[in-house]
This record gives structure tokens, C-alpha cells and sequence, in this order.
């Protein structure tokens, strides 16, 4: 039925699989994207929000290398927030409330508009492998597609079962059928498989809530957006609110605990840590009389409201009594109950660190099925995927992000390397030059990488060079500028900042605690000048001036790693022989194959006397 030899075929159109086929298609290559339900491509599964801690930075990396999920995040946007303002700017993070049916018709569009791109609505329950090389795929209806690479992006529906109480029901999300075949196809091939779990919260009737009894949560006055193009920015924002649970909630959610999956056994895989279902959270955190609740809007028409923070897999009459004791629910009625789902993973040391699996050539895994929780995680492993699925096919090099250079590269470097056992997400703790990788500057990290790839266009090229080159005027005029006490001193006395007895640069006085570039402005010679200049400029010249000591102490830390980093390891090397080595160490860099001492470094379980022992043998 299809004739056509892909360059690549990508299986599952979340938002892994989205990427990859928009990343594939605009370099070039004729992809395909197979899905099982084309009304279903972009979907947002659980919440109906972008960004956040470390995940709106990833969003602004893939929109800097262009991709869309920025660009569809904007035009979905109902409320837009930057986190952690109150913090260093390394933890600033963007966030987006999101009208879910409007994103994936977005998401959808964005696709159908990419040249190089077909799509196919079936189920793939099979690989075309061929002397160790995969060659295509194979549908359900027995349709063969060939293709010259491959990129699996299955999320939660390899083999998926859902828990509501003492019911299983076998599906991907709820209502859509779950994938079967695939997985046994990989075990026999070699791969090991593990299972993992995550939930999603009920969703409710918005029009029977009371929201005078809860807490208004309105986005941000003055609110930004992600993508570095030109997309439209809020002018108007749906609110979203805050209630709490209650000792009278919590008794009623114990009362299901013999007939919840998780405590009677019937789930044994881990689910996420740092996004517990609500009857974990009671159980774990038993001395604590209440949990925070996040009430939010699932789009500007509908009444659908998602109740972050109640993620659960108890029965559902357990489920709605509780909830009608929460203030303002007490009248609630349900669209459907929250839910917990059980799906097959593959442990992502089983790759390279172009997400290519080390078994099969050219067959890539991205999102969920590397055992990661969170769109935006899918999204960036997606996006990198696609373009290594691209080059292999057209035998260019590797592309591979490094540590200092993107959240994306923490992320895959922390699962190549240390492999996972729960759903992993990110946060910015994890990465060690996060003071480098903040959102404001993912633009100029990667938009020339991405240009040079093909992927980003011209326009997005030029921007950001203007941005530099602007926010380097910026900073030359503020060090330049010199401020006399009678004009600077009844500023620093509205922040209770020391005066001044004479004259300082306006730069000196911005590294000053709580002084910003805005109240700057009140200066005349200051404002007339920076009035040529847009925020995003300004945001720039201002974190460069306040952090420069830090951020050049970063970057020499970077330099002394790197160092580590072009230290390479034969990829035919034997660590069984260096009898020195630990056991462990041994048994985990064979599996593993780090490339460098610097990856072999960040194994788990390897020590620095195993690194001075390669070091040694390597002649260093």
C-alpha cells in the first residue's frame, strides 16, 4: 500500500514524536509520522501547562534550535508566569497555562504546514530488522513501511493498563486502546524492559465550583511567552486557583487504601517521585494536615477544570467523596476520575547519547519509552532524536548537546549515564551550570548551532545576533555612564541601600542587592537611553553586569571539565582488563560505553580512583 522508502518514521505523535518528525522534515529528510489516533496528535495527556522549574528553560532550548513546542505554546497560552522571580536568574523559569483542545490543533497545523511530512493513522506492533539494522515498520492492518531510520516515541502506551481502584482497563490514556508487540519484539531482540507508572487527577465541571472560597492565582502583569519569534503575547488571562485539602479529606482518601493499586499490591512499578498521586502523598507525609491544590482552566471556552495535585488511582466514588470536601468542591461533579497507568520503558544506558539504541542501528528512542516524565523532557529528547535519525540517514556527523551547553544535554547525558529507575524529570538542580543554561539566554547558546543544522532560519539568526550585539552596547553605556551622588544616593535610599560621597559607574551600582536596571531608568541620561532598547535586551545587559564574576567563574569550571570531556575512550574497549578497576565500575562502564573519561566520570557507582586508574592506562 506504501511504496515510498522513508528517510525516517516516526511512531507515537506526542510530543517526543512531534518534535522528532518537525526536526526530521525540516532538515530535509521525507519522514513519516505514524499515529494511532491523527485527533490525538500534540495531546496533553495529564496537565494542561508548558514550562515550569527547568522545563520552561528546555522549552526555550528547543524553540532557539526551531523547534515548535514554544512557538505552539504561545498561540495555545490562556496565562503566562515566571517562576522563581524572587531567586538568581539560573532559576527563573517560564510557564504557561494552556487551552489544551487549542494546542494540539496547533501542534497539529504547525505539522501539516512542514514540507518533507506524511502521516499514517495505524498502530506499529512490529520492527523490519535486518542484520542488526532496522528497516521499517509494520502495522496492525499488516501494512510494511520501509524506512531508513526509525525514532519510537510510544509514551505511556507499549503494553499500557490503567488503575481506577480495582478496575484495569488496557489502554494508552484513558479511552484510547494501549500498543502491544513492539515490546516483546525488542526483548527477544536483546533489550531490556521495565515497567513504570504515572497518574493523572480528575477532571471536573468548573461550572459547580465555588471559587470565593478559594485563593485567585492571576498570571503575570507584564506576561512574557517562549518563543523567540515573533508570536502573539497575552493581552488577556484566565486566572487559575489555590484550595487545600483537610484532615476530613485525608480520612475519606484512607478509607480506599485497601482497594488502592498501589497499596495492595496490584501496582509494583515506581511511579514519580516529585509528582506523588494524592493518597502517596497523605501516606508519605502523614504528620502534614494539608496539600496544596492547583484549580486550573483547561481553555478559554470550555468549563473542563483539572485539578492539579489530586492525582489518584483510587476508586472513584472514594475519589469524588473526598473531593466534596474540599472548599468550593462541595458540590462538585466529575468528567471523569483520576487514574494510574502502568507502561513498558527501556533503561536509557541501552543508548547512545544520540538517543540511537546501541543493539539496533538507526532505531532511536525518545520520551516516556527512556523512562522520562514531563512534555517538555519528551519534547527535547524528541527534537534530538530527529536530527541524529536525519544525519545518520545522510551520513552526517552526530549531533549531540553537551552539559554546559543545554538542559537537554544534562537531561540525556543524566540518562545515558546513570541510567533511571523512577520517571525522571528535570530540575535545575541537576544541572551544574545552570548559571549558563538560564532561559533568557537559550537563543544565544543554540540558535547558530541550530542554524548550522539546517533547522533554525535565517530571520532567527539575525535576531539574535542584533540581540547581542544590542545588549553589548547596553553594557558598555551603563559601565561608561558615571552617576554623581545627588542624582544616585535617594535611589539607593528607596531600596535602604548604603549612599554614595562620589561619583560610581551606573554599572557598579547595579550589582548592588535589590537594585534593578527599571529603577535605573528614573535617571534621565539612563532612561532616554535605554528606551531604544527592547526587554529582552534589557534582561540580557542587566544578568551580565549583576552575575559577570559568577558567570565567568562557570565558565572556567567548564573549561577544566572539558578537558576530561576530549579525553576519548576506544570504543572497542575492554574494562574488564584493568584489574584495578572496581567491580562495579567494570560491570557499569561495559554497559554504559562512556565515550570520554568525563561521561565515565558521571556513571553511578564509578569513583574517582576508577577515573585515575583509566587516566593512567589511557597515558594521561
Amino acid at each position: 500500500m506504501i511504496s515510498e522508502v522513508y528517510d525516517v518514521i516516526v511512531v507515537g505523535a506526542g510530543h517526543a514524536g512531534c518534535e522528532a518528525a518537525a526536526a526530521a522534515a525540516n532538515m530535509g529528510s521525507k519522514t513519516l509520522l505514524i499515529t494511532m489516533n491523527m485527533q490525538t496528535i500534540g495531546q496533553m495527556s495529564c496537565n494542561p501547562a508548558m514550562g515550569g522549574i527547568a522545563k520552561g528553560q528546555i522549552v526555550r532550548e528547543i524553540d532557539a534550535m526551531g523547534g515548535y513546542s514554544g512557538i505552539v505554546a504561545d498561540k495555545s497560552a490562556i496565562q503566562f508566569k515566571m517562576l522563581n522571580l524572587s531567586k538568581g536568574p539560573a532559576m527563573w523559569s517560564p510557564r504557561t497555562q494552556n487551552d489544551r483542545m487549542l494546542f494540539a490543533e496547533e501542534w497539529r497545523l504547525a505539522l501539516e504546514n512542514t514540507p518533507n511530512l506524511d502521516f499514517f493513522q495505524d498502530m506499529v506492533k512490529q520492527l523490519i530488522v535486518e542484520n542488526n539494522t532496522v528497516k521499517g515498520v509494520v502495522t496492525s492492518l499488516g501494512i510494511e513501511i520501509k524506512g531508513k531510520s526509525v525514532v519510537l516515541t510510544n509514551g505511556t502506551f507499549l503494553n499500557g493498563l490503567i488503575h481506577v481502584g480495582d478496575k484495569q482497563l488496557g489502554g494508552g490514556r484513558m479511552g484510547e486502546p494501549r500498543a502491544f508487540g513492539i515490546t516483546e519484539q525488542l526483548v527477544s531482540l536483546g533489550f531490556e524492559a521495565g515497567r513504570m507508572k504515572t497518574g493523572t487527577p480528575p477532571r471536573v465541571d468548573g461550572r459547580s465550583l465555588d471559587y470565593s472560597k478559594m485563593e485567585e492565582q492571576k498570571g503575570d502583569e507584564n506576561p512574557q511567552k517562549f518563543s523567540y519569534l515573533d508570536t502573539p503575547k497575552l493581552t488577556k488571562q484566565l486566572s487559575c486557583h489555590i484550595v487545600y485539602t483537610n484532615e476530613t479529606v485525608h480520612d475519606i482518601l484512607r478509607e480506599g487504601f485497601d482497594r488502592s493499586p498501589m497499596f495492595n499490591g496490584t501496582i509494583q512499578s515506581l511511579g514519580p517521585r516529585y509528582c506523588p498521586s494524592i493518597e502517596d502523598k497523605i501516606n508519605r507525609f502523614a504528620e502534614r494536615n494539608r496539600h496544596q491544590l492547583f484549580v486550573e482552566p483547561e481553555g478559554w471556552k470550555t468549563v473542563e477544570i483539572y485539578v492539579n495535585g489530586f492525582s489518584s488511582s483510587l476508586p472513584e466514588d472514594v475519589q469524588i467523596k473526598a473531593m466534596k470536601h474540599i472548599p468550593g468542591f462541595e458540590n462538585v461533579k466529575v468528567f471523569r476520575p483520576g487514574y494510574a497507568i502502568e507502561y513498558d520503558y527501556f533503561p536509557p544506558t541501552q543508548l547512545k547519547h544520540t538517543l540511537e539504541t546501541k543493539l539496533i542501528d538507526h532505531l532511536y528512542f525518545a520520551g516516556q519509552i527512556n523512562g522520562t516524565t514531563g512534555y517538555e523532557e519528551a519534547a527535547g529528547q524528541g527534537l534530538i532524536a530527529g536530527i541524529n535519525a536525519h544525519n545518520k540517514v545522510h551520513e552526517k556527523d552526530e549531533f549531540i548537546l553537551n552539559r554546559d551547553e543545554a538542559y537537554i544535554g544534562v537531561l540525556i547525558d543524566d540518562l545515558i549515564t546513570k541510567g533511571t529507575e523512577e520517571p525522571y524529570r528535570m530540575f535545575t538542580s541537576r544541572a551544574e551550570y545552570r548559571l549558563l543554561l538560564r532561559q533568557d539566554n537559550a537563543d544565544i547558546r543554540l540558535t547558530e548551532k541550530a542554524y548550522n543544522l539546517g533547522l533554525a532560519k535565517e530571520e532567527r539568526l539575525k535576531a539574535v545576533e542584533k540581540k547581542v550585539a544590542q545588549s553589548e552596547e547596553l553594557e558598555s553605556f551603563l559601565r561608561e555612564s558615571s552617576l554623581k551622588p545627588g542624582i544616585i544616593n535617594p535611589i539607593l535610599e528607596s531600596i535602604e541601600s548604603s549612599p554614595v560621597d562620589q561619583a560610581y559607574r551606573a554599572s557598579q551600582i547595579l550589582t548592588r542587592p535589590n537594585m534593578t536596571l527599571e529603577k535605573l531608568e528614573s535617571i534621565e541620561s539612563i532612561g532616554n537611553f535605554l528606551s531604544q532598547y527592547n526587554d529582552e535586551v534589557r534582561e540580557q545587559a542587566e544578568v551580565n553586569i549583576k552575575y559577570r564574576g559568577y558567570i565567568e567563574k562557570e565558565k572556567e569550571n567548564v573549561a577544566k571539565l572539558n578537558r576530561l570531556e576530549n579525553i576519548k575512550i576506544p570504543e572497542d574497549f575492554d574494562f574488564t582488563k584493568l584489574s584495578s578497576l572496581s567491580a562495579e565500575a567494570k560491570q557499569k562502564m561495559t554497559r554504559v560505553r562512556p565515550k570520554t573519561i568525563a561521561q565515565a566520570g558521571r556513571i553511578s557507582g564509578v569513583s574517582p580512583a576508577d577515573i585515575n586508574v583509566l587516566l593512567v592506562y589511557l597515558g594521561r
